[in-house]
């Protein structure tokens, strides 16, 4: 056994990220974070902890009276840096539809 191969340390697994976002690169997405922010804009690059770079970013600002609800007003953020662990719905923007609640009691 030469010395060169008692020395080598294991190779290490490139640990993989749990969402596959190359589909949706250079397209435009629509990000919710846990404090209830919302901002759209172009992917332009992840990593594995999905932290995502966003361009064009556009957010969505909310109604003083109720906190966790959007209005149509929004205010342009450019290039941002979105951290993973915030993140909590990664959508893309077209193809996404809105639908009725299915548990709210219709009158």
């Amino acid at each position: 056994m030469s010395t060169k191969e008692a020395t080598a340390a294991p190779e290490k697994k490139k640990k993989e990220s749990i969402l596959d976002l190359t589909r949706y690169l250079e397209k435009a997405i629509r990000v919710k974070f846990s404090g209830g922010r919302e901002v759209s804009g172009i992917l332009k690059g992840f990593d594995p902890l999905v932290n995502l770079v966003l361009d064009n970013t556009l957010e969505y600002l909310r109604d003083p009276d109720e906190p966790m609800k959007l209005t149509e007003d929004t205010r342009t953020l450019g290039l941002v840096v979105c951290r993973g662990t915030s993140i909590v719905l990664i959508c893309p923007v077209d193809g996404m539809e809105a639908i009725a609640n299915p548990f709210v009691q219709q009158d």
